[in-house]
């Protein structure tokens, strides 16, 4: 890897564009560079984790909402159109209202993977848009599997490389605003661009991406859905774009007015980015994690502890027998869906299951009464509201612990975590303490995700909602990924039962 200072220049410091990190990215995304097949085997889980995810948001209103503005806005005349999650592949729309709808269906639960550094992320976002983009341009340029799983992994490394180095959070700037430049650059590898027509295309995703974190911040509405969707959407608009000649704002990083100074940490700030050396493979999907349970990442390990609990102590489901629950953490899971946040919707009963899914003290209650976490009815408004649940959920408070801080921004995979430790005060003066460093699922977990696993989440939460033989052919075609042909990328879909999708109610706007 090859470490980029990258800090704010005044304008008549006159930054050469080969010096900007816009254009380091655009070089990274160019590069031929062969996949490895550790790392197509993981972007091939990753397709499945996407499409398992989205297949159990098909029918939910936002995904309904997002599917039916794409279907208004049909493929376009400089190729096939690219498919919609749900739909019949043989309906197809423009590229960029694929990647928004699918994009939707995709975050819609908070259910696929993420990384977590100086920022947060969630680098499966990249793939909807990146797909969509292959399957409206496959005939036209002879685009392969190949080609696709060398855009998905670009992807994934530039938004993995740029969580790593700069913090967006810190300024309460949303995370996406590393995925526009991630997706942009993607599709510029998946296309073969030129480094010029990627850089320009990376300057205009950044550009029109930077947006506030209130979309994550107290009753957290449907828009936490639709923004990396946003994302992605500008991002095929940006490199369409730059492929007709047109140009983005620059230095998009370094300049006085540009990002680093007004929206980060100023004139002043300085961050060390890492970018792969010319030739050097693009691994950095290798360092992402899904989720096995449909909550914010942070809550993956305290809904496994709290499975654990259940099975160890139940007497803890009981509030009258708990006096206090204390969860230490790190600074991030204490400020951001902890009781640090002094959000009072994290403990309301009647809040969204966006809010919800982004609250330690709701989630550790309920895994810890249920010993289990379903996607659907884990937050139920009944489930919510029921008493002896709000009564422990009242009990549970978050702090901060500076090692588990420490650990969760560690760079050694070894000690990096995110959970931390539980101090249960009885009623009877007895105390239960327990702690966990990650997920079940993670890498380093006690049942690490693998492809089984992955199929077995997909078909699980599919078999409600597609045939078995739609969820078979998928399955077929994703293990195939790598091979498909130009003819073949629109295989990359999921198709709902019949009639199920027009038994729900589309939503009118103005397309």
């Amino acid at each position: 890897m090859q470490l980029h200072h990258v800090r704010v220049h005044h304008s008549y410091e006159n930054l050469a564009r080969t010096d900007q990190l816009a254009w380091k990215i655009a070089e990274c995304a160019a590069d031929p560079v062969a996949v490895t097949d550790e790392v197509t085997e993981m972007i091939v889980n990753r397709v499945i984790d996407n499409a398992a995810v989205a297949a159990a948001s098909l029918t939910r209103r936002p995904v309904v909402s997002a599917r039916s503005q794409a279907l208004a806005h049909p493929r376009s005349f400089n190729g096939v159109g690219a498919t919609v999650f749900g739909e019949q592949r043989s309906r197809r729309v423009s590229p960029e209202w694929a990647a928004w709808a699918n994009g939707v269906a995709v975050r819609e639960l908070d259910y696929h993977d993420t990384f977590l550094a100086a920022e947060y992320s969630h680098p499966g976002d990249n793939i909807p848009p990146v797909v969509a983009v292959a399957q409206h341009l496959a005939t036209a340029r002879g685009l392969t599997g190949r080609d696709l799983v060398r855009g998905i992994a670009t992807g994934y490394e530039i938004q993995i490389d740029l969580v790593k180095g700069i913090s967006l959070h810190a300024h309460k700037i949303d995370h996406v605003a590393h995925l526009g430049p991630s997706a942009a650059a993607g599709i510029g590898t998946l296309l073969g661009l030129d480094p010029e027509t990627i850089y320009q295309a990376v300057g205009q995703a950044l550009h029109t991406t930077t947006a506030t974190r209130q979309s994550r911040k107290g009753e957290i509405s449907s828009w936490k859905a639709h923004a990396p969707a946003f994302a992605g959407k500008m991002a095929v608009e940006s490199v369409d774009r730059a492929m007709r000649g047109e140009t983005s704002p620059t230095p998009i990083y370094e300049g006085e007015d540009g990002v680093i100074a007004w929206l980060l940490d100023g004139p002043d700030a300085a961050y060390e980015v890492s970018l792969p050396e010319a030739n050097e493979v693009k691994r950095a999907i290798l360092d992402s994690y899904t989720k096995e349970h449909s909550a914010e990442y942070q809550a993956q390990a305290w809904i496994d502890l709290a499975r654990k609990l259940n099975r160890e102590h139940p007497e803890l489901a009981d509030p009258a027998n708990v006096a206090s629950v204390v969860i230490h953490t790190s600074h991030h899971t204490h400020y951001v869906i902890g009781s640090g946040a002094n959000d009072p919707q994290k403990y309301d009963p009647t809040a969204s299951r966006e809010t919800l899914d982004h609250s330690i003290p709701y989630i550790f209650t309920v895994a810890l009464q249920d010993g289990n976490w379903h996607h659907v009815d884990s937050y139920r408004p009944e489930r919510a509201k029921r008493a002896d649940t709000v009564a422990l959920w009242n009990k549970v408070t978050t702090t901060e612990d500076p090692e588990w801080t420490r650990r969760y921004h560690s760079l050694d995979p070894a000690e990096k975590a995110f959970g931390g430790r539980v101090e249960i005060e009885l009623t009877d003066g007895t105390r239960v303490i327990d702690e966990i460093a990650v997920a079940d699922a993670h890498p380093l977990g006690a049942k690490p995700f693998g492809r089984a696993e992955y199929i077995n989440k997909f078909r699980t939460l599919a078999s409600e909602v597609l045939e078995e033989g739609e969820i078979v052919r998928f399955l077929s075609a994703a293990e195939r990924l790598p091979k498909l042909g130009a003819g073949e990328l629109g295989q990359l879909t999921i198709v709902a039962r019949n009639g199920l999708l027009a038994s729900i109610p589309t939503p009118n706007g103005i397309f």
